[in-house]
This record gives C-alpha cells, sequence and structure tokens, in this order.
C-alpha cells in the first residue's frame, strides 16, 4: 500500500489563506509547477532557498510514494527590466553589456545554475522547459484570449484587459488586492504607453529595431510577455488544472495573478488547486542586494573568498541551514548562524555514523513508534521542517545514551530507527554525509583527529601532561570533544 494513503498531509495555500488538506486530482499523481530562474546572472541566494524548499517538497511526496511529475521552467527571454512592460529584456542587456549572443548569456548561467543545485544534492525536475522552446504555444494562447475579447492589439503589441477580466472574474484573487486599490496607486499613463488601461500586462511585446531578441507574430516581429511563458509550459505539461505551483512570495504578485487570469480565460477554470509562496533570505538582517554589497553567491560559500563568512562552509551544511527554518518564514544569513548549523549538522551525522555501532539490548528505553510518527507529523504539517529536525535530535539524544551505555535498544527498534534517520536526513531533507569543511569525505577529519588523539597519548606515556591538555583543549576549542575511556579515546564534535 503507497504510504500516502496513511498520512493526512496540510499545505498553507496561498488561494485560501489557509492550511487545506491536500488531495491531488488524481489519486496518487501530483502535478507541481515552480517558476524557475531568469538565466540573466548566477544564480542568486535567496532563489537557491526557494529551490531548495520545493525540492524538499518534491522529495517528501516521493517519499510518500507519489507520482510526481515536477515542472520548473527556465526563463531565457521576456523578463524586462523590474519586472515591467518597458525597458530592455535582462538577457539582451547582459549580452549587450558583455559584447556576446543572447543565447551564450543563457548557456553560461543555466550551466552555472545546474551546477550550484547539484552541489546542493538537488533533484533533477521531471521537465525544464524554456520559454523560447514555447514561443508556438505562447502565440496560440494569445490568439484565444483576443478571440474571447480579454485582449486587445495596438502597433504591434497586445496587452490583456485587466478592467474587463474583472467584471467577471477577481484579478486580485491569489494576492488579496482589488481593482480599485490598484487603480488608486497606479500612476496615470505618461502617454507613451500603449495600454488602454495601467493595470493591463503585456502578452506580446513589438520589438524594438535595437532589440535582438524576436520572433515573428500575426501582430509583429517582437517577444512574449513573461507571464505569459509560465501559463504556457504549465498547462501544456500537467493539463488545463493541476495540482500546485509555487515560487518566491514577490512572484505571487503580479506573476502568478496575471497566470490565473490568463489561464481562466482560456480555460475557463482556475488553473491551480494549491498555491505555495517561499519566504525571502536576509543577510545580515537585511535584504540581499548586489548594489548595497550585501550579497554573496552560493560558490563563494563553499570557498570562504568573501567578506562575509569567517570561513568555508560546504553545501551540506547550508543546505541544513536553511532547512532549519520554515519555508514561509523570513530566514537571516550570517556567519554566526550558519557556525551553529554546522556544529548541529556534525552532531547529527556522527549520531547517524554511529548506528551501525550501537551495542544492542533485550529492552528500548525510546518510544520509536511515537517518535516516528511525531517526524511524519512534522511534515504533514505544512513540510514543517524545523520541528522535524528538532525530533531528530530527540533521537540523536537517545543514539547518545546508548553509545554511553546509559540507555538500551533493541535490535526491531533500531532496525526501525536507521531506516526512518536515513530516510529522513537523506531522503527527505537531502543532506550529504560529508565533511563540513571543504567537501572531502567525513573520514578525513577522522583520520586527522585520530592522528591527535595518537600524539596526544605519546605525551601522555611520556608524562608531558602539558603538550597533553593543549591537544585536548586545542580541539575542544574547535568543537571537538575528547573522551577517554577503558576501550582508549572517543571523539564526538559539538
Amino acid at each position: 500500500m503507497p504510504l500516502y494513503q496513511n498520512q493526512e498531509l496540510k499545505i498553507y495555500n496561498s488561494l485560501t489563506g489557509k492550511k487545506d488538506v491536500f488531495k491531488p486530482i488524481n489519486e496518487g499523481h501530483i502535478g507541481m509547477y515552480v517558476c524557475g530562474p531568469t538565466v540573466y546572472s548566477n544564480v542568486h541566494l535567496g532563489n537557491v532557498r526557494t529551490f531548495l524548499s520545493f525540492d524538499m517538497i518534491f522529495r517528501y511526496f516521493k517519499h510518500l510514494d507519489y507520482k510526481v511529475r515536477f515542472v520548473r521552467n527556465i526563463t531565457d527571454a521576456g523578463h524586462l527590466e523590474n519586472d515591467a512592460d518597458e525597458g530592455e529584456d535582462r538577457i539582451a542587456k547582459k549580452a549587450r553589456l558583455e559584447q556576446i549572443e543572447p543565447m551564450e548569456v543563457v548557456q553560461m548561467y543555466t550551466v552555472d545554475f545546474h551546477n550550484i543545485l547539484n552541489k546542493f544534492n538537488f533533484l533533477p525536475p521531471s521537465i525544464e522547459p524554456t520559454a523560447t522552446g514555447h514561443i508556438i504555444e505562447q502565440i496560440e494562447i494569445i490568439k484565444t484570449i483576443l478571440d474571447k475579447g480579454l485582449a486587445y492589439e495596438i502597433n504591434g503589441s497586445v496587452y490583456f484587459d485587466v478592467l474587463k477580466y474583472n467584471k467577471t472574474n477577481h484579478y486580485g484573487i491569489l494576492s488579496g488586492r482589488n481593482i480599485e486599490d490598484l487603480i488608486h496607486n497606479t500612476r496615470a499613463l505618461d502617454g507613451q504607453s500603449d495600454k488602454k488601461n495601467p493595470q493591463d500586462f503585456a502578452l506580446w511585446k513589438k520589438a524594438e529595431p535595437q532589440h535582438i531578441m524576436r520572433w515573428p507574430s500575426p501582430w509583429s516581429d517582437g517577444f512574449p510577455g513573461w507571464h505569459l511563458e509560465c501559463t504556457a509550459m504549465s498547462t501544456k505539461y500537467l493539463g488545463e488544472q493541476f495540482d500546485i505551483h509555487g515560487g518566491g512570495m514577490d512572484l505571487k504578485f503580479p506573476h502568478h495573478e496575471c497566470e490565473i487570469a490568463q489561464a481562466e480565460v482560456c480555460n475557463g477554470k482556475s488553473p491551480v488547486n494549491y498555491w505555495m509562496h517561499t519566504n525571502m533570505l536576509t543577510l545580515n538582517g537585511q535584504k540581499m542586494a548586489k548594489s548595497t554589497g550585501n550579497n554573496i553567491l552560493p560558490a563563494e560559500i563553499f570557498t570562504g573568498e568573501n567578506n562575509i563568512l569567517k570561513k568555508p562552509f560546504s553545501p551540506s551544511v547550508t543546505r541544513f541551514f536553511m532547512m532549519q527554518a520554515h519555508y514561509r518564514s523570513i530566514l537571516d544569513f550570517s556567519s554566526d548562524a550558519l557556525e551553529a548549523s554546522e556544529k548541529g549538522f556534525n552532531k547529527l551525522m556522527e549520531a547517524v555514523n554511529s548506528l551501525e555501532k550501537l551495542p544492542v539490548s533485550s529492552s528500548t528505553d525510546f518510544d520509536i513508534k511515537t517518535w516516528k510518527n511525531n517526524c511524519y507529523n512534522a511534515m504533514n504539517d505544512d513540510f514543517n521542517t524545523p520541528i522535524l529536525i528538532a525530533e531528530l535530535f530527540s533521537a540523536v539524544k537517545f543514539i547518545n545514551q546508548v553509545k554511553d551505555g546509559k540507555a538500551s535498544v533493541n535490535q526491531t527498534d533500531l532496525d526501525i530507527l536507521t531506516k526512518t534517520i536515513h530516510e529522513f536526513v537523506f531522503d527527505v531533507l537531502g543532506l550529504e554525509n560529508v565533511d563540513n569543511c571543504n567537501g572531502n569525505g567525513s573520514n578525513k577529519l577522522s583520520d586527522t583527529v585520530e592522528v591527535l588523539i595518537k600524539l596526544r597519548a605519546e605525551a601522555r606515556a611520556n608524562k608531558d601532561f602539558a603538550l597533553s591538555d593543549k591537544i585536548r583543549d586545542e580541539l575542544l576549542s574547535v568543537g571537538i570533544q575528547l573522551k577517554d575511556g577503558k576501550d582508549g579515546t572517543s571523539f564526538s564534535t559539538n
């Protein structure tokens, strides 16, 4: 029997503003679409957090035995500066500044995007479509919206008529905005725009002579509006109505609002049952921004080549840090926070590594069944990874007690404990059991400490207690505690 049949999962739905019980359209199958990157620069750490959250969600669905079609797009055209309908295409601008072809920009930063996600141990999506690969589908959607009278063409550009749409539908249903407020808070058109109303958004833009990226259409040589690509690709691969659409909270309005409007006009139904949005990542308490220098790239975290962190941190430690906050919470990134996460990560991995060596008894001093249920309850409560991690550390405490001879576990419970920990730590959270500093195997840390333990033993044998104590104290200062016992000296990280 599939695992999902025994679990009631609740998801916070941005559309309803509450946690809803998750019921897929087709039992056992999930269609999930997540807005991917605009590939004109190195992937932003805040974006990584969003993609990481949905990687965790994808992993949990698979763990529950769902068959998931996960679509995450690549925006390689049509995303103008400031998310507006005017200005220069972000990719074309980068190509002009670098004096290379736009598709060179796309290739360069798509490769970077995949490399960074691979380091973070992401699972690849089921489908990764591109905007430029779906121009025909976007043109067909525009034709449909025009035929239904909810768009208009002026001077080779096509715009969605928001005010007309709002007469029979609710533009703002996702973000909670109403059209009156939007009208009141929008500046009047300056006379240079072709739009009838400031609230209208572009479905197709006529390309200016200097605009490099352009395609032929019934209206002009131009390019599709940014909002259109996601409607085209999500409905093509997941159907007119699918289960989950995700992205960062900054996309809720206007991007996702426009997606809903486009899809409802084309198909006569709400396109998505559950809308999910991740919260932002701050750096030292402030918004990340390249312009202020309050910014750090993932690669700079791994190498330590930055002016923000005290030392390098591995992708798995960074991933663990992000999993310690709920995906809907603001998460502040700092050197101190990462160091604390590194200690927790090491403690977790040390416990995992010791599972196969635990002594087995006839009884168990830990309620394994209740603990396992608590792990599932945490994830079933809107993917609450902080609570899951707290439950994992309850198990870590018990494992350490068994190691120290202060608690016991029988073989059956040890098998359940081992299987459950491995599933949640590696399969669901996506962590990797590697050394925390530079990506080398965890054995290198152990080997190094063992050398120091031997040197300390030699010092004690030679009655050089000053050197012996110095080795012990220096190791303790970097979070490695030596434990002397009848079978020799062992160590733990804290």
